[in-house]
């Protein structure tokens, strides 16, 4: 199950030849989340809460995704973005996060989650376009009755909504380098003080931790052991939603029963694979098979506490 409780139309203008593109999507790190998860072949239900003219257009393209969707209706609008990509980088034109979640669509979406996650092995706690959207109660909340109830819950989150998640019993967290930073998790950029930041994550309650880090191997903390996550860069063509691939590809393993050096490898290649390409949460699932044998996970000198 994939919460993603306020999604986004994303409208992107492109331009690859003589003449100018435009592409309508449905969107938010949820939806890129459960697309990867669902190209890697898992059998995925999204969650979400859509309204006003932007989410029946919204609801309309989920239609036509490769995965189980329960929508909740809305009295308020949901987001959206424009984005001018002509240039070679991302130049947004306009954006609106979505309105925050009144109190008998949150009740409605939250029954909804919860009747799914309980179905589900894995569930996904993704985060709104904008932390007013969603209070983070609402995630401590569900990853306490998911996990009560044997759920595997995977938090990709930052800020207090994080908190709140670990808070309510996450048992896998992963979070991008820069959101450590923004947080006042982790004092700089090092090596040394990403795992850190991850052991202090651990002591907060996530048993496993994944740390992305842009165009740098990632660091992952597995059974309380730091390793570094090693592949081979690909040329980079987009590397917008390289995360959310990271966490499906983890949650996807996880959901058949892998093993977790497994579930971070496959994390990673999906990952890699997602910057090649313009769409967001994308990729071949054999080319993704692929780059997992070439993933390399290294142990970091001092990986284990008291070494």
């Amino acid at each position: 199950m994939v919460f993603a409780p306020v999604p986004q139309l994303t409208v992107t203008i492109e331009q690859q030849t003589d003449a100018p593109e435009l592409h309508v999507h449905p969107g938010s790190q949820g939806i890129w989340q459960a697309r990867m998860c669902a190209a890697l072949g898992a059998s995925v239900t999204l969650c979400a809460a859509v309204g006003g003219e932007i989410g029946d257009v919204v609801a309309s393209l989920l239609d036509r995704e490769q995965f189980a969707v329960r929508l909740v209706g809305r009295a308020t609008g949901t987001g959206w973005y424009v984005h001018d990509r002509r240039g070679g980088s991302r130049e947004a034109l306009g954006e609106h996060p979505g309105a925050p979640l009144g109190r008998h669509d949150l009740d409605e979406l939250y029954g909804v989650a919860l009747a799914e996650g309980l179905r589900a092995r894995v569930c996904i706690l993704s985060g709104p376009a904008g932390p007013e959207v969603v209070a983070p109660e609402v995630y401590r909340r569900l990853a306490a009755d998911l996990s009560v109830h044997g759920a595997q819950v995977v938090a990709d989150l930052s800020g207090d909504h994080l908190s709140a998640a670990l808070d309510g019993g996450a048992a896998f967290v992963k979070v991008s380098h820069e959101e450590l930073l923004g947080d006042g998790r982790a004092g700089d950029d090092s090596v040394d003080a990403l795992v850190g930041a991850a052991r202090d994550l651990r002591r907060t309650g996530a048993r496993n931790v994944l740390v992305s880090r842009a165009g740098e191997p990632a660091i992952a903390l597995i059974d309380d052991e730091a390793v570094l996550v090693e592949l081979p860069s690909l040329q980079v063509v987009d590397h917008r939603g390289a995360g959310d691939s990271m966490t499906a590809g983890v949650a996807a393993v996880l959901a058949r029963g892998g093993e977790l050096r497994e579930a971070v490898c496959t994390g990673a290649a999906a990952g890699a694979l997602n910057v090649t390409r313009h769409g967001l949460g994308t990729g071949r699932r054999d080319a993704i098979a692929e780059l997992v044998g070439r993933v390399r996970l290294t142990p970091l000198p001092g990986g284990r506490p008291g070494d």
